[in-house]
């Protein structure tokens, strides 16, 4: 893990960024007399942009080791990377102009959120890039917090009548065959994209190490 004051400095300044539109997403939502919390913090959205500030936020103020190997934390890394880069393409292909549904309704916290903060994360993977080779089977366990995603809001969303995204509503979605059929496709994306990052991660380097 890279110990350059730099990369701390633009880690720490993006991830308060990012959990400031956060939190101002929040304080408009409040004002809303529809504005339920839960549903808020039901987004796949709020979730991906709070785990990747969270590693941000560890790895800007993390001591200095010695030993920088860890295959633990390099999983973590690659998770939020895959967690955002889906929230990236998926808003992008199924998701623009529903800001206000998203509850992404400021213009600037939709771009950080949905636009900004994902490219930051996937440029940070290429700058500061695995200690170790992450294998591609052990990647596929960043499937599992997608997976259980989706089987929340599917048991969560009858029950409140309100689905975070058009394409898991059974009533928008063409019934469940439509979820399931959207479904699959965003999981064959994902794991696409798993590919993408552990590949990219042991052969493409920005070289930063200069700074």
């Amino acid at each position: 893990m890279s110990d350059s004051p730099v990369v701390r400095f633009y880690r720490f300044g993006f991830a308060l960024l990012t959990l400031a539109a956060i939190a101002y997403q929040y304080s408009v939502g409040e004002r809303r007399v529809d504005f339920v919390p839960a549903n808020f913090f039901s987004f796949f959205t709020i979730q991906s942009n709070l785990i990747a500030a969270g590693v941000f936020l560890y790895l800007a103020v993390r001591p200095q080791t010695d030993d920088e190997s860890s295959e633990g934390m390099d999983l973590l890394r690659g998770a939020a990377v895959a967690f955002m880069t889906t929230t990236y393409i998926v808003y992008g292909l199924l998701l623009s102009g529903y800001e206000d549904a998203l509850q992404t309704s400021e213009p600037w916290v939709n771009t950080v959120l949905h636009k900004l903060f994902p490219i930051v994360v996937v440029i940070d993977w290429l700058i500061d890039r695995p200690s170790a080779r992450v294998p591609f089977r052990r990647a596929l366990v960043w499937a599992v917090y997608p997976v259980l995603y989706l089987v929340y809001s599917l048991i969560r969303g009858p029950r409140v009548d309100w689905y975070p995204y058009p394409f898991l509503d059974p009533n928008l979605a063409g019934g469940y065959a439509g979820v399931a059929a959207t479904s699959a496709g965003i999981a064959i994306g994902f794991v696409i994209i798993a590919w993408l990052i552990v590949t990219l991660g042991r052969r493409v380097r920005i070289r930063f190490e200069e700074i």
